[in-house]
């Protein structure tokens, strides 16, 4: 390998921001805030096949993870243990997950998660491959940036407190993940997001 082609790999994996980049079978990508006009939906719940809007499973929640996913994708099976393990760390302090699913069946989505299904509400968005160019999810990753042919994971970040209450449009821009979760990063970023406000410094009585 010449030292042209190590230097132009190099700027590809590591200085141009928002490339998912590729290590051991990975695409990890940063957390980068990115206009997205990201838009209520009205999805069927995998549990019981009934709709679902994304507002009702925002309700009462600090922090929201909007997880797209394909079943079949290697990249989402890596990255799926790391989604169910920051659940499982912050889910009590107001985090939500809400996985997509995306180009694949829904018995091939209950059939990744196992008899006891998902940790998290999933909901599925389209079951073909054919329906690509024609979802909601294609058209995000095409606004942020994401290059890659299925998008599968794709991560959206949304403050709940944040997002307008009503309207087709929920928030302008979020914070996206065009690739695999960074760990370390983003259990940074929940943990920083779900810290309470710092209270009014005390003033001491006076003798």
């Amino acid at each position: 390998m010449t030292r042209l082609t190590i230097l132009a790999l190099f700027l590809l994996l590591v200085i141009i921001p928002g490339v998912a980049r590729a290590q051991d079978g990975h695409e990890y990508s940063p957390l980068q805030e990115k206009t997205v006009n990201y838009k209520d939906w009205t999805l069927n719940n995998l549990a019981d096949d009934k709709p679902v809007t994304l507002r009702s499973l925002m309700q009462g929640k600090k922090l929201v993870m909007v997880l797209y996913f394909a079943p079949w994708c290697p990249n989402w099976r890596n990255e799926a243990p790391v989604a169910a393990k920051l659940y499982e760390k912050y889910k009590g302090q107001g985090f939500e997950i809400i996985g997509v699913s995306e180009y694949g069946a829904r018995a091939d989505v209950k059939t990744f998660f196992g008899p006891n299904g998902p940790p998290y509400p999933v909901v599925s968005e389209s079951e073909t491959r054919e329906d690509r160019d024609k979802t909601a999810h294609y058209g995000y990753r095409q606004a942020t940036g994401d290059t890659r042919k299925w998008g599968s994971p794709y991560n959206v970040f949304l403050d709940p407190g944040a997002c307008s209450k009503s309207g087709e449009v929920v928030t302008e821009k979020a914070w996206v993940v065009n690739g695999e979760l960074i760990e370390a990063d983003v259990d940074r970023f929940i943990s920083d997001h779900l810290k309470p406000a710092s209270a009014a410094a005390i003033v001491p009585c006076k003798n």
